[in-house]
């Protein structure tokens, strides 16, 4: 069987990815991001995405060492799959062991979920801050002078532009965080259903 097919599967997902935002970037669509107003709220969000990107590497790479060294070899020690499978050959309470194993292998991939959670609700900050910025300059009293109007308006479009490029920030790292996360929880699945496979077999 082909070793590796994990982190292929998440190189290839990445590649295109990455491709796209490039495609994205010279075409200049990102232009508005990248030179908008408080583009801070926007560097926070891809900080958490690259935070989470980096542990859901790991991960995917933690996973797919596991699961080539139960589909191809003799399984060592120290992994939640090989303790399991240890422990599975003398007791006869497996149930137990199979719910502490699922226990053990969803802890362990829960913070992606949760960090690509967060880039949605830290982009939905930034459009609060946004639309805060955009209502501070908009004083009804001063909308009949002719002059303060043109101050009012660059000031709703500079919280209009923070609300809409942090929400777009964070919406599109999310898509692209919780597509890499479903990939490490499908291969946890898989590590998980061939570990049981096999102790039940052993």
């Amino acid at each position: 069987m082909f070793r590796y097919l994990l982190i292929v599967r998440f190189a290839l997902i990445n590649v295109v990815s990455a491709g796209l935002l490039a495609g994205v970037y010279l075409q200049g669509w990102l232009d508005a991001v990248i030179k908008g107003d408080l583009i801070e709220l926007s560097l926070v969000i891809v900080a958490v995405f690259s935070y989470g990107f980096l542990y859901c590497a790991l991960r995917i790479g933690q996973t797919s060492g596991e699961l080539d060294e139960i589909r191809n070899t003799d399984p060592g020690t120290g992994t939640p799959a090989l303790t399991y499978l240890e422990k599975v050959r003398f007791t006869h309470d497996r149930e137990s062991l199979r719910g502490v194993l699922r226990m053990r292998l969803g802890r362990r991939i829960a913070a992606v979920r949760h960090i690509a959670n967060s880039l949605v609700f830290l982009g939905l900050i930034g459009t609060v801050i946004g639309f805060i910025i955009a209502l501070s300059g908009v004083d009804p009293n001063r909308a009949a002078d002719a002059d303060n109007v043109a101050e009012m308006v660059a000031t709703l479009i500079s919280g209009m532009s923070v609300a809409l490029n942090t929400t777009l920030v964070g919406a599109v790292l999310y898509v692209w965080l919780i597509v890499n996360y479903r990939l490490l929880a499908s291969g946890t699945v898989d590590l998980l259903t061939e570990t049981i496979e096999r102790g039940d077999g052993g």
